[in-house]
Parts: C-alpha cells; sequence; structure tokens
C-alpha cells in the first residue's frame, strides 16, 4: 500500500507506486490523491505542447539540464500514443531523456493516452499533483501532439509552450481557433533551418505581445531564454483576483453510472476529468470536469451513489437523472452563512471538506427558490 506520507516526503519508490496506482486508477488512488494534494501548489507546472517532430522531446531535454545546472529537482509526464497490443505508452521511457535516468533529481513517467482526446491521459493532472507534492521544483508535461482541439495541457499547466518548427504552415493555421489562444510562450525550434522568418511573421499575427523564440534544441541554443520566459508567464491560479459576490462554480448533476456518462463527456465532448474520488460522508462518487481552459473556470461535478439510500440515491430514484444543485463560490463562506441564518435561510450542514478538499455548506432549496445551493469558500 502506497503512503501518502512518503510520496510528500520524495521517497522515489513510494512516487513510482504512487504514479503506477494513479495511472491505472486503481484502489485508493482517489483517496491518496485527496491526501496529497494540500501539499501540492509550489512547482511550476510546465507545458510543452506542438505538433509531432517540432522537438518536443528535445527541448524537454535540454529544459530538465538547465534546471538541475540550477540545482532544481524535475518530475516530467511524458504523454505518448498507445500501443494497439498492450494499450501502454508506445514511445516510452527508453527513447525519451535517456541521460537523466540514473538522476535522483529527475522523475520521468510516460504515459498513454488510452484514446483520451486533448493530447492528454486522464490521469495526467493526478500525476502532477503527486509530482508537485513530493517536492518536485517544476513538474514538465509534454504532450502527444496538438490539433485545434487539443487545448486540454492548459487546464493544467501554468505556463504553456507551444513548440513548432519551420515547415509549420499549415499547423499554425489549423492552431489559430485553439492552442494558439492558450499558449503562453512560442517556440520556433530547429531555427537553423529555412523557413524561420516566415514562420515568425505568421506567429506575430495571432501571439500578440506574448514571446516568441527562437531555439536549436539539439544545440542546446535558446533554452535559457525558453525558461526565462516561461518564469516570467507563470501564471498564478492561487491568486485569483479580489472577489466581490459569488460566482458560479459547478453545477452537479445526479448520475446512475460515472463511467457512462464519462463516456459523453469524455469521449464525446472532450473534458477532461480533473478529480475522482468518493466523499464518505455524503456516499457519493464524484468526478469534476472543468470546462474552461483557465484555472477557476466553472466546471461540472458528476454525482453517482456510493451507497444505497444516499441522497443522490434517494434523488434519482424520486427524480431520476439530472441537476442536483448549483455551487456558488463566495470570497467569505463564514460571513455568507452568518447573513443566510440571520435572514431565515435554511442551512443544511455547518461548513466541511467536500470532493478537493474546498469547504461547503448546502442551503435548502425552501429558501433559494427551489434550487439545492452549495456555497463553497473561495
Amino acid at each position: 500500500m502506497v503512503k501518502a506520507a512518503d510520496v510528500i516526503g520524495g521517497d522515489p519508490r513510494a512516487l513510482a507506486r504512487a504514479a503506477t496506482l494513479v495511472e491505472n486508477q486503481g484502489h485508493g488512488s482517489d483517496r491518496l490523491l485527496h491526501e496529497v494534494a494540500p501539499h501540492a501548489g509550489r512547482a511550476l507546472i510546465l507545458g510543452i505542447t506542438g505538433p509531432p517532430g517540432a522537438g518536443k522531446s528535445t527541448l524537454c531535454d535540454q529544459l530538465i539540464a538547465l534546471l538541475r545546472t540550477e540545482g532544481k529537482t524535475v518530475g516530467v509526464i511524458a504523454v505518448d500514443p498507445s500501443s494497439p497490443v498492450s494499450g501502454g505508452a508506445l514511445l516510452g521511457d527508453r527513447v525519451r531523456m535517456q541521460r537523466h535516468h540514473d538522476d535522483t533529481g529527475v522523475f520521468i513517467r510516460s504515459m498513454a493516452t488510452r484514446g483520451t482526446p486533448g493530447g492528454l491521459a486522464r490521469a495526467t493532472a493526478g500525476l502532477a499533483t503527486l509530482l508537485d507534492a513530493a517536492g518536485r521544483d517544476v513538474v514538465i508535461v509534454e504532450t502527444v501532439g496538438v490539433g485545434q482541439s487539443e487545448v486540454e495541457i492548459a487546464r493544467l499547466a501554468q505556463v504553456t509552450v507551444l513548440v513548432l518548427a519551420p515547415g509549420s504552415g499549415d499547423e499554425v493555421q489549423a492552431m489559430k481557433a485553439g492552442v494558439m489562444e492558450v499558449a503562453d510562450v512560442f517556440v520556433i525550434n530547429k531555427a537553423d533551418l529555412p523557413g524561420v522568418d516566415k514562420l515568425a511573421q505568421e506567429l506575430h499575427e495571432t501571439a500578440g505581445d506574448r514571446p516568441i523564440l527562437r531555439t536549436v534544441a539539439s544545440e542546446g541554443q535558446g533554452v535559457e531564454e525558453v525558461l526565462a520566459a516561461a518564469r516570467a508567464a507563470k501564471r498564478k491560479p492561487l491568486l485569483q483576483p479580489q472577489e466581490t459576490g459569488p460566482r458560479i462554480d459547478h453545477l452537479g448533476i445526479a448520475v446512475k453510472s460515472l463511467d457512462q456518462a464519462l463516456r459523453f463527456y469524455e469521449e464525446q465532448l472532450g473534458l477532461p476529468v480533473a478529480l475522482r474520488e468518493t466523499v464518505i460522508e455524503e456516499k457519493v462518487n464524484v468526478a469534476m470536469l472543468p470546462v474552461g481552459v483557465a484555472q477557476g473556470e466553472p466546471r461540472i461535478e458528476l454525482l453517482e451513489a456510493s451507497e444505497p439510500g444516499s441522497v443522490i440515491a434517494k434523488f434519482i430514484e424520486k427524480r431520476g437523472e439530472g441537476i442536483h444543485h448549483i455551487a456558488l463560490k463566495v470570497p467569505d463562506l463564514a460571513a455568507a452563512v452568518e447573513r443566510l441564518r440571520t435572514s431565515g435561510a435554511r442551512i443544511l450542514n455547518e461548513p466541511r471538506a467536500g470532493a478537493g478538499g474546498h469547504l461547503y455548506v448546502f442551503v435548502h432549496p425552501s429558501s433559494t427558490g427551489g434550487v439545492l445551493l452549495e456555497l463553497i469558500q473561495a
């Protein structure tokens, strides 16, 4: 059994076992992520994306080497195509960044997409949380490739680096409605090849004031500038703008089967699962799916009864599947609860931790005009 304390303590063997557990969504993986999550939030999560052949892996290799010269520890998640035979990562660790495998300051894990759209594996966010909680200073997530719809890396990474190479004109046109809009740093790799100026001109049309850098990653040229630009562009999702009122956090939808519902939301809509766990107190299995590409945007929360007779089970029995509640995020939960109680609103519970560790209370539908309302501490 993998212990959260061992992962948080940086034990590489425990981290490796935990990574396997999370990738396979094994028994206890949700609880493990819940236990380590409070210790995450310190690492720079750096997403590296771009079309196949642009040199993403070579750039990652050079970034790792540069970070290690600074004394930084690094975690790498390389998302690969799935093997049609085994379902595992097709490329695998052996051909990626081999020179770092004996370095205890570098943890590399290849993950298969297993058919998940968006360029990331389902468990990528969980593994990033593990590496962050284990004390890695930088977590690099390299996607399998990129296309118009494959912008999921921006949901996970604090900084998204889009890597292109001369001759990528068609890819630029295809990506203009996708990852081009969410990338933070643009890198023209293989800048010693013909066509680099033309590509730079095409990028300037859509990049605005975002940095466009040139590298020859195979020679280590321009890598320091890429790292500096990524650090300068780092978003701080925990430091949201000052909120003056409530805003929608998520919509709770009661379903009979999480797995069946996720086949629609993941496979048809392309929404990734950011969190999946069991909330014992509520007797419910939960899956959280972000709707927007930025941190803090609204989510869909799928709710499946974990035990007969639970609130969700009774809801489905009475009303069938559908919207169960609306959740609003408020700047000061305690103050909001006090105001509601003073006005006579019916509060169903004292503030307590829910899925993902957030504090929440429920307000009875009789006080809200017929809708169960969840208030969450921002």
